[in-house]
């Protein structure tokens, strides 16, 4: 960063967060509890200490320059320690947490638990706000600079300067419509494959584990083409007799649009579902404290999985 000796100033680089973060001078004048005046005031400052516009006018919008989005990742981490550092003994009283979060998911975790996940922070934490992103189709070190605070997601793979936690395995599941023919009669790998498929990939890929299963049987499908997020899938299968798949954290989707789950018969892989973040969070108890709080809602889903797994019901 391009700061001055004379322009070194530490709220200058929240203020630069918040500006970033929110694009709009309003907006941050009112979560900085500032009058707009000042707001405007600060942005001059930080304009003249970094040599840049930083925001620039683009129709009714602001949008940040080149430069600020380049230095926005390392502004946030500068703030971020800075925070861990002034909270004494590592502790965060929720109740008067005023914060931003940025968490990286999967869509049908959001669909799926995001509303939990919002009451549990919001019953703890009036003063937090959630900003929930959709994996990209472009792999981006999204952690590492500052993008998101948290990843929940399938992680399949340990980027780099990145603290990974397993907290489930997830499988897949086959998905059609209610009355759909699959349903009816002995489900074997040969009749699996017969079927017409609709793919999930937010890269737009036409095969996957599935295919590679098949063809250890010396199998193939017929994939019709491939949509970009489950919740989005499920709204194609319902309509059609393509059959899809979908983790087992997302069968409450497709059970509440009528739609019926079956066992793949094939053997897969299990996901690996889990939470990542930057070592950067590691001493920020607030951070740890939003962890807990994922930690705590997907562990509790799973154990209330396993027991109606392992519940027999009532018996006829």
């Amino acid at each position: 960063m391009r700061v001055t000796q004379s322009g070194m100033d530490l709220n200058l680089l929240v203020a630069l967060d918040v500006l970033l973060e929110e694009s709009s001078v309003s907006r941050a004048a009112a979560r900085l509890h500032l009058s707009e005046p000042a707001m405007s005031r600060t942005l001059g400052r930080i304009r003249k200490a970094l040599g840049d516009p930083i925001l620039v006018r683009a129709g009714r919008t602001m949008v940040p320059t080149p430069h600020a989005l380049a230095v926005h990742g390392e502004v946030r981490a500068v703030v971020e320690r800075a925070r861990a550092l002034f909270l004494s003994g590592g502790q965060v009283d929720p109740a008067t947490l005023t914060r931003t979060f940025t968490i990286l998911a999967n869509d049908a975790f959001t669909a799926v638990s995001g509303a939990a996940l919002f009451s549990r922070v919001t019953s703890e934490a009036p003063g937090v706000r959630l900003r929930f992103l959709s994996e990209s189709h472009v792999d981006v070190p999204a952690l590492r600079e500052g993008v998101a605070d948290l990843e929940l997601t399938v992680i399949d793979s340990r980027a780099p300067e990145v603290r990974v936690e397993h907290l489930a395995d997830e499988r897949m599941v086959a998905v059609v419509r209610a009355g759909h023919p699959l349903l009816r009669g002995r489900m074997t790998a040969r009749r699996f494959a017969a079927a017409e498929h609709l793919i999930v990939s937010r890269r737009g890929r036409l095969q996957g584990p599935v295919d590679a299963a098949l063809a250890e049987q010396g199998l193939t499908r017929r994939v019709r083409g491939s949509v970009g997020t489950y919740p989005a899938s499920l709204f194609v299968l319902r309509d059609t007799d393509l059959v899809g798949l979908i983790t087992t954290q997302g069968t409450p989707l497709a059970h509440g649009m009528g739609l019926e789950t079956f066992p793949v018969p094939l053997e897969l892989p299990t996901l690996p579902f889990g939470m990542a973040w930057h070592p950067r969070h590691d001493a920020d108890p607030a951070h740890t404290w939003l962890r807990d709080r994922a930690r705590d809602l997907i562990t509790s889903r799973e154990d209330g999985a396993r027991t109606t797994a392992d519940d027999p019901g009532p018996a006829h």
